[in-house]
């Protein structure tokens, strides 16, 4: 049993894309180089929103656009939708997680003086919640988040045809160009600027 568990934990610790040594290295110019490591950093865009945020989105989306044929009603609430969701991926940003000495996960919102525990069922030293404290890169994480989902509402052809129903040649352009262009440009900002927070809805840190 011992050496399963052993076995189970070598196997988490491998990269989903593993190295093939039997395939040689290609040589690449500056253009493919710059190339490879864009579509790389768009990879991740998925990784910078909260995860349930984006599937509640992806799930109520065509219930509330009534897939795209929108009416007074169907606009309304589709706003609320819109405006809640990027409001929580704004908000979540500001959320942090840690570990006790048991393994147990606390969450809590990052502020001036440390973090607040939401749970309330403990505290940390001052010392330590010093390092969760709130931090100007936080409310530019918060506003590169809430750009990356107006992306992926753009990408929603229900939210689309919900407020634009009947778009000229020129909206229809910006409709198309626009979120490519925040993508690309929040993915290079996450690279160069990447968060060490494993808030609410982020992936777990392992320590």
């Amino acid at each position: 049993m011992d050496i399963k568990l052993e076995h189970d934990k070598d196997e988490e610790k491998l990269p989903l894309v593993q190295q093939n040594t039997e395939i040689p290295e290609a040589e690449r110019n500056l253009v493919q180089q710059a190339i490879s490591q864009t579509f790389e950093s768009t990879a991740h865009l998925a990784n910078l929103l909260p995860t349930g945020t984006v599937l509640a989105f992806q799930l109520l989306s065509p219930i509330f656009t009534n897939l795209g044929n929108c009416d007074s009603a169907s606009k309304t609430m589709t706003s609320f939708l819109v405006s809640i969701c990027g409001a929580l991926c704004f908000l979540l940003c500001f959320t942090d997680s840690f570990r006790d000495s048991k393994g147990n996960i606390y969450y809590g919102f990052a502020t001036l003086r440390g973090m607040w525990i939401i749970d309330g069922s403990t505290t940390l030293p001052p010392e330590i919640a010093a390092k969760y404290s709130i931090r100007v890169i936080d409310f530019m994480h918060g506003v590169m988040s809430l750009l990356v989902f107006a992306a992926i509402a753009l990408f929603d052809q229900n939210v689309v045809n919900c407020f634009f129903p009947a778009p000229d040649n020129e909206t229809q352009e910006i409709l198309t160009a626009l979120p490519v262009g925040i993508g690309v440009f929040c993915s290079m900002f996450f690279v160069v600027f990447p968060t060490h927070r494993h808030g609410i809805g982020f992936p777990l840190s392992i320590n």
